[in-house]
């Protein structure tokens, strides 16, 4: 049994203190909110089970860290608090902690994308305190790591392997997400964040990098390429109003390129209504991820998501909670350091079958 501390209860954290609850090999010893209002509320109150799980919140980080548990699992937004989120991951391991996490994204494989000088403190407070880090999830993480990897070791040639992101994303209710960092309901001569140069190569470089290294692909360099448009009449999504005329939906690819060609690729296509961009990608059922290996055999391997609640989104933060709460015991049994989907072994989801 492995002791965990949960580190933050918003969007993802709420599902990793469900998951973490429901893991059989793991036993929550504490919790960690940000905000005074959560504060000393029971953790099965923040993950919505409807009951109580017997351990109380606390904004106290250091009294968490105290109780030396064999893991964190941090899903502290970090997009916006980059230098933040990694000191916060160097202190865990400098204390002896292993740690998973959903963010920065971009240590999820930042070899060739992050300059040594942004990796070598995580790797130095890992060794310091003989810990591991894995940041991981769904995108960036198993639907374009593993999923196409798996894929790839049915093929006689590969050409390409592009991995893709197919969703609407009106029910995620997340307003810095979609309006701050992705531009939706903004001017379309307005660039946001996630367009600045280099900013998709920073976010899912990592994802490009990761795929090219396990089948050694000696990539020439990454290009970005994106389109938008805007929405045709005023509408309402979970995170406000998207106003006519204003983006809403965005197309947008991390290219990998050899000899001029795109040879390994991430591709995303996010919509705020199904009806916008017809003729762009569609996704099976509800919302997917996609992996396409283009070669001898061509395959299209397509990871639907719906939640029980009948939302894909809700299944999308699922995925990114478990894949890290899943991961917990092989993370704790591997070599300190900072770890990737290519230094793990198979994380199943083993313990978690329940008969109706």
């Amino acid at each position: 049994m492995f002791r965990v501390v949960q580190w933050a209860t918003g969007n993802v954290g709420r599902h990793t203190l469900a998951g973490i609850d429901a893991h059989p090999g793991l036993d929550l010893v504490g919790v960690w909110v940000s905000s005074d209002a959560k504060d000393g509320n029971d953790a099965g109150e923040l993950a919505g089970l409807g009951r109580a799980i017997g351990v109380a919140a606390t904004t106290d980080a250091d009294a968490l860290l105290a109780l030396k548990p064999d893991c964190i699992v941090n899903t502290a937004m970090a997009d916006h608090r980059l230098g933040e989120a990694i000191g916060d991951l160097c202190r865990f391991l400098r204390a002896g902690i292993n740690v998973v996490a959903s963010g920065p994204v971009f240590l999820q494989y930042p070899y060739g994308v992050m300059p040594d000088e942004t990796i070598a403190p995580i790797v130095e407070a890992a060794k310091e305190g003989n810990a591991s880090l894995f940041v991981n999830g769904i995108d960036p993480g198993f639907a374009n790591d593993w999923l196409p990897l798996v894929v790839t070791s049915i093929s006689e040639r590969i050409e390409e392997v592009r991995c893709m992101e197919i969703l609407n994303y009106a029910t995620y209710n997340q307003s810095m997400v979609i309006f701050d960092i992705m531009g939706f309901g903004k001017p379309l001569d307005e660039t946001p964040f996630i367009l600045l140069p280099g900013v998709l190569t920073t976010a899912w470089g990592s994802v490009v990098r990761q795929i090219a290294a396990a089948l050694d692909i000696a990539l020439d360099g990454i290009e970005e390429h994106h389109e938008r448009l805007p929405a045709p009449e005023t509408f309402e999504i979970a995170s406000g109003t998207i106003e006519k005329g204003t983006a809403a939906a965005l197309r947008f690819e991390v290219r990998g390129v050899v000899g001029g060609r795109p040879a390994v690729v991430l591709e995303h296509v996010t919509r705020l209504r199904d009806d916008l961009a017809p003729d762009w990608p569609q996704p099976a059922g509800h919302g997917c991820y996609r992996a396409v290996v283009k070669g001898e055999p061509n395959y299209t391997c397509d990871l639907q998501l719906l939640g029980s609640d009948g939302d894909h989104n809700t299944a999308g933060l699922k995925a990114t909670a478990m894949r890290l709460v899943n991961a917990v015991p092989a993370v704790v049994g591997a070599e300190p350091g900072l770890l990737t989907a290519l230094d793990l072994p198979l994380v199943t989801g083993r313990g978690l079958f329940r008969a109706r």
